[in-house]
C-alpha cells in the first residue's frame, strides 16, 4: 500500500497497538508510529493530537488510534479540524464510517475487543473507501462546516 497509515495509543493500547502493526505490516500497510512506545502512563490527548495533526496535514493518509474504550481518542480527536474519528467495536459500523462518513481515523478500544476484531476492523477501515456519491458528500461537507462554528 502505498498511503502512510498513521498508529498510536496511550499505555492501554499499547499491547494492541503493536499486535496490529505486525499485523498490519505483514498485510504491505505502511505505518508511522505515533506512540506511545510503552504502557508507562501517559495522556491520551497527547497522542490524538499529534495523529490528527499528521492526517490533517496530508503527511498520513488516516490514522488508527487505541485507548482503553477507543471514547478518549475519539473525544479528543475530533476536536482536530478536518478529523472525522469513529470509535468501532463492530465491522459493520467500521466499515459504513468509511462508505458514508469519510471518516480518516478509526479509533479502537483495547479493552473492549480482542485482537482478532481489532486486526478486522483495522484492515476494513484501511480498504474501504469513501462511497462519493449521493448524499454522502453534502453530509460530510456539513461536518466541516460545523468545524467553523
Amino acid at each position: 500500500m502505498d498511503e502512510l497509515i498513521a498508529i498510536g495509543c496511550d499505555h492501554a493500547g499499547f499491547a494492541l497497538k503493536g499486535k496490529l502493526m505486525r499485523y498490519l505490516g505483514e498485510r504491505g500497510f505502511r505505518l508511522k508510529d505515533m506512540g506511545t512506545y510503552s504502557e508507562e502512563s501517559c495522556d491520551y490527548p497527547d497522542i490524538a493530537l499529534e495523529l490528527g495533526r499528521a492526517v490533517v496535514s496530508g503527511e498520513c493518509a488516516r490514522g488508527i488510534l487505541i485507548c482503553g474504550t477507543g471514547i478518549g481518542m475519539s473525544i479528543a480527536a475530533n476536536k482536530i479540524a478536518g478529523i472525522r474519528a469513529a470509535c468501532c467495536s463492530d465491522t459493520y459500523s467500521a466499515r459504513f464510517t468509511r462508505l458514508h462518513n469519510d471518516a480518516n481515523v478509526l479509533c479502537i478500544g483495547a479493552r473492549v475487543v480482542g485482537e482478532g476484531l481489532a486486526a478486522d476492523l483495522a484492515e476494513i477501515f484501511l480498504t474501504t473507501p469513501f462511497e462519493n456519491s449521493g448524499n454522502h458528500p453534502r453530509r460530510v461537507a456539513k461536518l466541516s462546516d460545523i468545524e467553523k462554528l
